[in-house]
């Protein structure tokens, strides 16, 4: 069993993982009926990678807020044909023994999210961007074709 996420607004293509029992001392621990999504509280923390996705008259857009991220620390890869995975990693700070820290609000650990396209989606033809902390990943569609309409001749 697993728990879909749902933005506030309604996604029938999103496939990602939540807990919402965890950090709590009942939910998603061993012997839990939930299965645990992550024991890696670093990955919590940095999992709500924020991505927009809009469709246009000739693709799917997905923007996705990466802060810090090079490209090379972001993945972008297609599933089983038509699932679009989106992944990466904000490494931790290196701590010296020296350093005193006042407060640590930048999150790090891994993030993971996935998307099924539809099947007007030419996967073959992705394309991705980064600039200003801003991936930016573009699935061009397939024209979609105007039956063809014949008209039959009545007889009689």
């Amino acid at each position: 069993m697993s728990l879909i996420r749902r933005s506030s607004v309604f996604d029938p293509f999103s496939l990602d993982l939540w807990d919402p029992f965890q950090g709590f001392p009942f939910g998603s621990g061993s012997g839990s009926l939930l299965p645990r999504i992550s024991s890696d509280s670093e990955t919590a923390a940095f999992a709500g990678a924020r991505i927009d996705w809009k469709e246009t008259p000739g693709a799917h857009v997905f923007e996705a807020d990466v802060p810090g991220l090079k490209k090379e620390e972001v993945k972008v890869e297609v599933e089983d044909g038509n699932v679009l995975q989106i992944s990466g990693e904000r490494s931790k700070e290196q701590e010296e023994k020296n350093d005193k820290w006042h407060t640590v609000e930048r999150s790090s650990g891994k993030f993971l999210r996935r998307f099924r396209l539809p099947e007007n989606a030419k996967t073959e033809q992705i394309k991705a961007s980064m600039e200003n902390g801003v991936l930016t990943v573009t699935v061009p569609k397939e024209e979609v074709k105007k039956p063809e309409v014949k008209p039959v001749q009545i007889t009689g």
